[in-house]
């Protein structure tokens, strides 16, 4: 193991226990405390801890897979980290689950009354069990003849996730850039990242004709493998290496692009991504984004 391996343990709670939850857990899993990182302010917990013997360690990152389980029985969320490098210098975000709670897709057939039919898709298509391309033109033709103020009214009732506006203003101002990368659309992106501080968007957008949606995507669909192609085009625009990249998001079609980014994290990721990617936030909402990179609650601006 490294010696430059940190463990990052960290949960978002208001429970006053926490404390002795932590302290408990770091006891058990046999770790010295190296430092606080956020100590319940906002309800944020996080704490930068190295294992003091290194028994359990098979294989790199076996350690905490054993004691993660311990870990998930507390709702605390465990992560090695490497201190090299941790501060990263560009950061691509998935939208729908992670930046915004829900699926913008499904918000819209919800109100036209095809809510359950379209969210199905959805669920099958985000466990990586139904091709994205065809999940999302399928989803899209149901909506046909729908109007546009519609949309409008999605924007207004879209609720951001606990954390999602500190994001860009904390990264930006150590000097990164931050990008949205969505398989959902752009009507909703774009305001997104605005409000909350991203230099831009990547997503799909619906065909409209005379105000109404046409059940059309206008070509061609971010699809399965968009998200990575944008990391790598990205990196190139801002003179970045993949080390240099943080990227998250919960659905299958996010697993590439984590996969390539230096800092790949599931963010209350489907089963998919829980099996194949290490670094993983179940417990503590966006902010754990900035945890990671060693950033503490004080460093945070919005």
């Amino acid at each position: 193991m490294d010696m430059q391996d940190l463990i990052l343990i960290s949960t978002s709670s208001k429970n006053p226990e926490t404390k002795n939850t932590l302290s408990h857990f770091i006891k058990t899993a046999d770790m010295q405390m190296h430092s606080w990182l956020a100590e319940g302010e906002y309800g944020q917990w996080a704490v930068e801890c190295f294992l003091k013997t290194d028994h359990f360690l098979k294989t790199n990152g076996g350690a905490v897979s054993s004691i993660r389980n311990i870990a998930n029985s507390m709702q605390l969320d465990i992560n090695l980290i490497s201190e090299k490098n941790r501060r990263k210098k560009l950061l691509l975000a998935d939208m729908d689950s992670t930046l915004i709670k829900g699926e913008s897709l499904d918000e819209i057939a919800a109100k036209v009354g095809i809510g359950e039919e379209i969210a199905n898709i959805t669920r099958q298509s985000m466990r990586g069990e139904l091709d994205f391309n065809q999940s999302i033109t399928k989803r899209v033709a149901m909506l046909k003849g729908i109007k546009e103020d519609i949309l409008l009214e999605i924007i207004e009732e879209t609720h951001l996730n606990n954390g999602a506006s500190l994001l860009a203003p904390t990264m930006k101002k150590s000097g990164a850039f931050c990008y949205i990368v969505s398989g959902g659309f752009d009507f909703l992106t774009i305001p997104i990242a605005q409000k909350i501080g991203f230099d831009g968007s990547f997503s799909n957008k619906l065909e409209i004709t005379n105000s109404h949606l046409t059940g059309n995507v206008i070509p061609p669909i971010l699809g399965v493998h968009a998200k990575k192609e944008a990391l790598t085009q990205l990196s190139k625009q801002h003179n970045l290496k993949s080390a240099d990249v943080a990227a998250i998001g919960d659905g299958a079609n996010d697993l590439e692009m984590l996969e390539a980014a230096g800092l790949g994290v599931a963010f209350e990721g489907k089963q998919l991504l829980r099996d194949k990617i290490a670094t993983q936030l179940n417990y503590t909402d966006l902010t754990g984004l900035l945890f990671l990179q060693g950033y503490t609650i004080g460093d945070m601006v919005s």
